[in-house]
């Protein structure tokens, strides 16, 4: 029954990881830009539904619906205004200005509202499903299912709309696609602002299970580097595969080793992927 409960927590924290990484893994496959903003992105729209709730009592799960346009807007402009400038650049320069950005988003949101770690409580609370011995929040499933749905949005959008198959083409080949008519600052904007919707949106989510502070920033900015490492690069079903496998990876190396050695055996099998399959589980060669 533990192997099954891990098992279980797992799933949760793996579906989480690909909402997390999807929207990274967009930005740095289509534009080339490791986008170092995307941990603050998260803990940002974490921040959005702690606020909404305690200050207004709005439920977290209207302001989801909310946070996806906003995070767009913000990402769009960021891309349009900043980013842009240096987009032809080489990838230091851009992995500088968004270190920067970084540094600013974060500074200010502890300066807003200190580092302090906060935990937003439903309440009333939704409650538990027990199994037997299976003990399973109902909290956590809604987030579970809510998270696929967020990837499985991102990923019917890539691939049935005309956006999104512009999307894929400036991937594929950027040249190309503007001979073919195809604004590819207009894509690169959209594809920005589509990679911080999705961060925002998983940060929601991830208010409703783990604690918020600016200082958990890094700590999804890594996950969504493993996952992206794991699952291959611009594919959002190797963010979800990706995801899957860095949340078994780490339950069940913290059930062998201990909590405190769970996200060193994750980030070992990360390097041994970097060495013998770059482009990850699902990735494609050439695009690591």
């Amino acid at each position: 029954m533990l192997i099954a409960q891990v098992f279980l927590n797992a799933i949760v924290l793996g579906c989480l990881y690909a909402a997390i990484a999807a929207g990274f893994s967009l930005v740095w496959g289509v534009l080339n830009v490791i986008n170092l903003m995307h941990g603050s992105f998260i803990v940002l729209g974490s921040y959005l539904a702690w606020l909404t709730y305690n200050s207004m009592g709005l439920s977290p799960w209207y302001v989801l619906i909310a946070a996806a346009p906003i995070f767009f807007v913000l990402g769009y402009g960021l891309q349009r205004g900043l980013l842009n400038r240096v987009i032809a650049a080489p990838v230091l320069v851009t992995l500088t200005m968004t270190f920067g950005i970084d540094l600013i988003l974060n500074n200010s949101m502890i300066k807003v509202f200190t580092a302090d770690f906060r935990k937003l409580i439903l309440d009333p609370p939704l409650g538990v499903w027990q199994m037997g011995a299976l003990v399973l929040p109902v909290d956590r499933v809604l987030v579970m299912v809510l998270a696929l749905l967020l990837t499985g949005l991102l990923y019917l959008l890539l691939r049935h709309t005309r956006i999104g198959r512009a999307i894929i083409a400036v991937r594929l080949d950027r040249d190309a696609a503007r001979l073919m008519g195809v604004n590819v600052n207009a894509v690169y904007a959209s594809a920005f602002g589509l990679g911080a919707a999705m961060a925002g949106c998983a940060g929601v989510l991830l208010a409703m299970i783990f604690p918020i502070s600016p200082l958990t920033s890094a700590s999804y900015l890594g996950k969504a580097f493993a996952v992206c490492v794991l699952g291959g690069l611009g594919s959002v079903p190797g963010a979800v595969a990706g995801g899957l496998f860095l949340g078994m990876l780490e339950s069940f190396g913290a059930l062998a080793l201990g909590p405190e050695h769970g996200t060193a055996l994750s980030f070992a099998v990360l390097i041994v992927f970097l060495l013998v399959r770059p482009h990850g589980l699902l990735g494609k060669r050439g695009f690591e």
